[in-house]
């Protein structure tokens, strides 16, 4: 979107048409289109008020009922926190006795929502103009909160602020930039105003490497019913503990973890087997989680923990083990159809084949369900029949 057309959408009429149109659905948005132009409304207004209106459609699992009143681009949408970790974030900043803050990549303005809405000043800005003009939309409901139209990396050293915030762009037209030196602003410039703003807080890709963590930082990974959504980097008063933690929130709860992370030991197969969350895998907790459990890795390089009885814990999914045999077809297919097993959910780890392919030749026929774990143990290739535990 270029500033013209942010420009157009924020116009009384365009945001009276935005709001006045019906939930989005992309059947009715080629005829809807036609009916707006056929009754005079400029086609690039039209056009801008179908796409927030998909937009905001996309955006209620990531922002909920804000979506709804907010103004949003395609990239701002794919890289702004959601606001239930946003929250957390402004929390942070809050409990560390910081009352004003700077985000220096605002977008389209979900972490200074949170920011603002816990009472800090917030100062919000955004280099590219048009993303800058929906962000002062989007935060127009507080007045301790203003957006800036500028480079923050040229501004950040001279802003009157207790802290900063920072989640630089990792995304281009070729996908993803996982090279921290990739980011825009890349992290090494960001960190680097830790010596003017002590507390400072920068949100990166779950796959950083661990050695591009400052020593000084406490990295905490994230995940959110099951998926691994962000880690974050917290230094000065922010840090709880430099150190690495794992944040898995399931529905309105949330459990945090630290600890070791130190590489557990391997063993055989016992009659429990556990899959750690994401987010205690990206951070390096396995080794914790599987001395919670009284437990070791099946393989010394595949994070499936093996524990003798069955332990509650909010940061692994349990399976009792039924079976195992050989990671072939016929053999795994005929060990389901002993069992009238007629459908399975299919997890793997360390080994080549995809369910995809494994699917089509297990010719499933029978009332059971089942989940088969494929993955290895040293040279032996399994598969696992498992009933997944009581969550």
């Amino acid at each position: 979107m270029d500033a013209v057309t942010a420009r157009l959408l924020l116009t009384p009429d365009g945001l009276a048409l935005v709001d006045a149109l019906p939930p989005y659905d992309e059947k009715r948005s080629l005829a809807m289109g036609e009916s707006m132009r056929a009754q005079g409304v400029d086609p690039r207004l039209v056009a801008a008020a179908l796409t927030q209106s998909r937009l905001r459609a996309d955006a209620v699992g990531k922002l909920g009922d804000f979506a709804g009143g907010m103004l949003l681009t395609q990239d701002g949408l794919e890289q702004a926190t959601r606001l239930t970790v946003a929250a957390r974030h402004a929390a942070r900043y809050r409990d560390a006795g910081v009352t004003s803050v700077a985000d220096l990549t605002a977008g389209i303005g979900a972490d200074a929502m949170a920011l603002a809405a816990l009472g800090l000043d917030v100062t919000a800005i955004e280099r590219d103009e048009a993303t800058a003009l929906l962000a002062d939309h989007n935060l127009r409901h507080w007045a301790s909160a203003r957006v800036v139209h500028g480079d923050s990396m040229s501004l950040a050293a001279s802003l009157d602020v207790d802290g900063l915030f920072a989640d630089p762009a990792r995304r281009t037209a070729r996908g993803r930039r996982h090279d921290p030196q990739d980011y825009s602003p890349a992290l090494d410039d960001v960190l680097a105003l830790r010596s003017s703003h002590p507390a400072l807080g920068v949100k990166v890709g779950p796959a950083i490497p661990h050695e591009a963590i400052p020593a000084d930082a406490e990295a905490e990974w994230v995940s959110v019913d099951g998926s691994v959504v962000e880690a974050a980097l917290w230094h000065g008063p922010l840090a709880t503990a430099p150190g690495h933690a794992a944040l898995v929130v399931r529905g309105d709860t949330a459990h945090r973890l630290t600890g070791s992370t130190d590489r557990a030991d391997a063993g055989e197969l016992t009659d429990y087997l556990y899959e750690p969350d994401g987010a205690v895998i990206r951070a390096g907790l396995v080794g914790e989680v599987a001395a919670r459990l009284d437990g070791h890795l099946v393989d010394p390089m595949i994070a499936y923990i093996a524990a003798p009885t069955p332990v509650e814990t909010p940061f692994a999914r349990g399976y009792q083990v039924l079976e195992t045999v050989p990671l072939k077809p016929k053999a795994l297919a005929a060990a389901l159809r002993a069992r009238g097993v007629g459908t399975v959910d299919i997890k793997k780890r360390g080994v080549d084949i995809t369910p995809e392919q494994l699917r089509p030749h297990l010719k499933l026929k029978g009332d059971e369900r089942l989940t088969v774990i494929l993955t290895r143990m040293g040279n032996r290739r399994l598969a696992i029949l498992a009933e997944p535990l009581p969550a």
